[in-house]
This record gives C-alpha cells, sequence and structure tokens, in this order.
C-alpha cells in the first residue's frame, strides 16, 4: 500500500481571550531556527488554524454554569469525581485505576481552581488547569489523569443540563455505533500458549478484529544487553496470521520497545508482509524522530500517541508526516477536549484517530468520543467491561454481532451509576 493511499485510512482564574488552542500560543515561538523551519512547512499554519477554533459548544447554553464544588469520592480502590453547579446540576465520572497514586494530585492541585468558573469555558478551563499552581511539573498523567476525571463529570453534567449525549456537546455525531478490536497482552507467555488465550479473549467479546503484542515491555528485561524472548515476534506475527485467517483485521503494537530504527522497520516489514493493519508505537514515544523514520520506511501505517501529553508533540508528528494514525488516551491527554483538538488536526492533515484505551470504565468516555470524530479508525480499542454497577437505558454496552458497541444517546454520558453504590462512597478530603 503507498503512502498515498494509506494516508485515506485513516473566571480570576482564566485570562480573557486567551487562544484555547495551547497556553501561551502565539506568545512563546520555538527557537529561530525551528521557526524558520516551520515557516517553510505549511502544514503548521493549517494546524494553527484548526487549534483556534474551539471545541466545547459554549453555544448550546443561554446561561452561565457555575461550577459550585468538584468531589472526589473514594470506594475501596475505585475513586470518582462528582460536580455541581450553583444551580443544582450534577455530574459524575469515574477515576482512571491509576488514581491511587495521583489523587493528591487532583485535592491539591486541581480541585480548588474549578469553584466559581463558568464551566461554558471549558475549552479556557482545561489549559488553564494544566499550567495552575504550577501543575505543569505534573505532566503527563500525574496531572492528566486528575484532569480528566473533572472534566467527564463536567461534561456529564453540561449533557443533563443541555439534554444532549457527550459527543453532541464537542463535535457533531458521526457515530453511532463504535467498531472495536480485541486488545490483547500475554507478551511473557510462550507463542502456544499466548495465540490460545487471544483465541479466548476473541471468542468472549465476539471481536472481529484483534490487536497483538510484538517485541517486549521496556522494563521486562532484566539485564542490560536482554532484548526480550528470542524468535517470539518473529513466530507469533505469521502464526496468528494463520489462526485468524486471511479476512481478520490485525494489528500489532510494540509499545516503544524498538530503540533501534532498523530492528523497527525489520519487524514492520514481517507486519507488512503477513497483512498487518497497522503498527502501533514502534519506537520509545518520546522519541519523535524515530517513528518518523520508521514511518517513512514502511508501507504499513504507523500509530501513537497514547504516552503524548503535548499538543505540540502531535502538531510536530502531523506536520511532519511522523504518524498515519494518532492515539490520544482521553484519560492520559487530560480529557476529551484536548483529544478533539488532536483528531481535528488528523482530521486536517487527512489522517486517522483511534484512540487508545485504558481504565475499565474508559470504553464509556471512549465511545463518546469516537461519535463524534469523523476519521475513527475501522475498529477502536476494547479491552473488557467495567464492574462499577451502572444502567444503560439506550445501549446494552455490550459487543453487538457485528462487532459494534452501541453509543449510547442518553444526556451526558448516558448512563447512571447506582445510587447505593455513590452513596457508599466516602469523599477525599485535601490533605
Amino acid at each position: 500500500m503507498m503512502k498515498s493511499n494509506r494516508r485515506k485510512f485513516l473566571s480570576t482564574a482564566l485570562v480573557s481571550g486567551m487562544a484555547v488552542a495551547m497556553p501561551g500560543y502565539g506568545k512563546h515561538r520555538m527557537d529561530h531556527s525551528d521557526a524558520c523551519l516551520e515557516s517553510q512547512n505549511p502544514k503548521y499554519a493549517q494546524l494553527d488554524e484548526v487549534l483556534r477554533r474551539p471545541v466545547f459548544k459554549k453555544e448550546l447554553f443561554t446561561h452561565p454554569v457555575i461550577i459550585e464544588s468538584v468531589e472526589l469520592l473514594r470506594h475501596g480502590r475505585k475513586f470518582l469525581c462528582r460536580v455541581r453547579s450553583k444551580d443544582g446540576a450534577e455530574g459524575v465520572s469515574v477515576a482512571h485505576d491509576m488514581m491511587n497514586t495521583f489523587y493528591p494530585v487532583f485535592v491539591n492541585h486541581l480541585q480548588n481552581m474549578f469553584a466559581g468558573l463558568d464551566a461554558r469555558r471549558l475549552d479556557e478551563i482545561v489549559e488553564k488547569a494544566l499550567i495552575y499552581n504550577m501543575n505543569y511539573r505534573y505532566q503527563p498523567l500525574p496531572i492528566g489523569i486528575p484532569l480528566a476525571t473533572i472534566e467527564f463529570a463536567i461534561l456529564d453534567m453540561m449533557g443533563h443540563i443541555a439534554k444532549k449525549p457527550t459527543g453532541q456537546l464537542i463535535g457533531e455525531i458521526h457515530n453511532t455505533h463504535v467498531p472495536v478490536y480485541q486488545a490483547t497482552e500475554f507478551r511473557e507467555r510462550p507463542v502456544e500458549e499466548s495465540v490460545e488465550l487471544i483465541k479466548r479473549e476473541v471468542e468472549k467479546h465476539r471481536a472481529q478484529a484483534v490487536k497483538i503484542k510484538v517485541g517486549a515491555l521496556m522494563f521486562m528485561t532484566n539485564d542490560l544487553d536482554a532484548k526480550g524472548p528470542p524468535g517470539r515476534t518473529e513466530q507469533i506475527i505469521p502464526l496468528i496470521r494463520k489462526t485468524f485467517g486471511d479476512h481478520m483485521p490485525l494489528y500489532a503494537d510494540a509499545n516503544g520497545y524498538y530503540q533501534d530504527v532498523n530492528e523497527a522497520i525489520r519487524v514492520g516489514k514481517l507486519l507488512e508482509e503477513h497483512d498487518y493493519r497497522y503498527f502501533e508505537e514502534p519506537t520509545p514515544c518520546y522519541w519523535h524522530h524515530g517513528t518518523k523514520m520508521v514511518n517513512d520506511a514502511l508501507s504499513i501505517p504507523v500509530a501513537g500517541g497514547e504516552q503524548e501529553h503535548s499538543i505540540y508533540g502531535f502538531r510536530w508528528l502531523l506536520a511532519n508526516d511522523g504518524l498515519e494514525i494518532v492515539q490520544p488516551n482521553q484519560y492520559y491527554f487530560g480529557g476529551m477536549v484536548r483529544s478533539m483538538q488532536v483528531a481535528r488536526m488528523a482530521h486536517a492533515m487527512g489522517k486517522t484517530c483511534t484512540p487508545h484505551l485504558s481504565g475499565d470504565f474508559g470504553f464509556i468516555y471512549m465511545m463518546h468520543f469516537v461519535s463524534a470524530i469523523p476519521n475513527s479508525g475501522p475498529h477502536i480499542e476494547f479491552k473488557g467491561y467495567t464492574d462499577v454497577p451502572i444502567e444503560c437505558k439506550t445501549s446494552s454496552l455490550r459487543i453487538l454481532a457485528d462487532g459494534t458497541i452501541e453509543v449510547p444517546t442518553g444526556p451526558g454520558m448516558g448512563v447512571t451509576i447506582d445510587p447505593d453504590y455513590l452513596k457508599k462512597c466516602e469523599v477525599v478530603k485535601r490533605a
């Protein structure tokens, strides 16, 4: 597949009038040499125009929605967020499991900035939160996950006020059903055992596409010279294709393992040979030039962005054709507003957005995000269902026979958390 074809595959705390795209955008530029290079690449101007457009639809609300309180709730090892407005509206979200580690950032660095702000200015609030109280020091996950949790609760609240699903607050509805692929792990298991476990997961969830792991995780090596299980990648790539047949869409994820670009390209060629659909994160996530070198050398689309925390990072990768598929994680990246900015930039460049999924409640947020983007991939990541007791009147929240999940159409996130479960939650106080 040629590059030209695969690209088709594709408020005291607020500063009045601030650019919603990036903190201080337009005021602080890169050094002179980088600025000169940008001036020679017209894609940057296109991307900057995209970033200037607001995401949240403030116009849906005729009156201010003043946030009265933001609470962090705890139920065992689960954390939730409850947001209330001065008019009595309420929204609730479920945090990523890593909130067990990052909850002090929530209560000490974010919680207090929201009271008194007009939730209609959500774009500005989210960007200001990234730098408020020196929060830029806590990027990416320590600030991204708490911020996303608050943003999800605000979107839930605003959806109930507007009587609209979240997707309609941040875009137009393009997808009423989300086709999913089954994400799998098992990287540390022998090849034959891995294949059997992958088959079991695919059959259990009736998935019509699957993603496997290649290479090893960076922390799984025992010594400085270790390179992961010898020969495993070379065995599993063709065996998975043989197991699932010629028509099953297959994807592969290296999780940034290959620090040698030539090795990443070699593996990418093997994936091409066996008709895999994309190669995710072939080189370390922070090595943008390495990712671009792999992308330039392969015909299989290169995907990435799970660990990216900077709008500037995605901007560079898109302006320089470093990726064909962007994968912002709504939790890690600080919410849907920022993720929508990435999806819009990708769309402007003719590229695909296939968001990364994490957290057992994450598939709820993923569905609403994907519902609102026109350039979603043919399959979106799925890892399983939540154990938080919820009710949804507009979707079964289960994979259907055609391999899709129906997006809830109720207000906000379209799901109701069991009131008795919420009553058992304790409010987490500031240290």
